[in-house]
């Protein structure tokens, strides 16, 4: 795992084949609401949320720092790859002195090693 934006967290794995936080997650509640998603309705609050492939749109940001402002945000992201629109969410989080997260990078083929509802550490 690489870290993108680096920090500490634990929590249970939440595997997704692909995702677009802009209309895949309720900004304010947290929860899954794209319904084509295996674990549609079920919240990312907490959780590790493994992303195989992170589907683009520049709002996923906002998105992101809506979570997070809400308490509602994941653990922790990872990534099948780099996607700077949501490293975005997270930095300005930060710069604006709230609560942030960290972001990974874990290739695709290595998720595969982690289980879905497993618990996860950060470090």
């Amino acid at each position: 795992m690489t870290p993108l934006l680096p920090g500490s967290a634990q929590g249970r794995v939440l595997k997704l084949p692909s995702l677009s936080l802009w209309g895949g997650v309720d900004p304010f509640s947290g929860k899954l609401t794209d319904p084509a998603l295996p674990h549609c309705g079920e919240s990312v609050k907490d959780r590790v949320l493994m992303i195989g492939e992170p589907v683009g749109s520049s709002s996923s940001s906002a998105v992101l720092l809506e979570l997070l402002h809400a308490g509602n945000a994941p653990a922790a992201i990872v990534l099948g790859r780099a996607d700077a629109i949501v490293a975005l969410g997270v930095l300005v989080a930060r710069e604006m002195g709230w609560a942030t997260i960290p972001l990974l990078v874990m290739a695709p083929s290595e998720q595969e090693g982690s289980a879905d509802g497993e618990t996860m550490k950060i470090e």
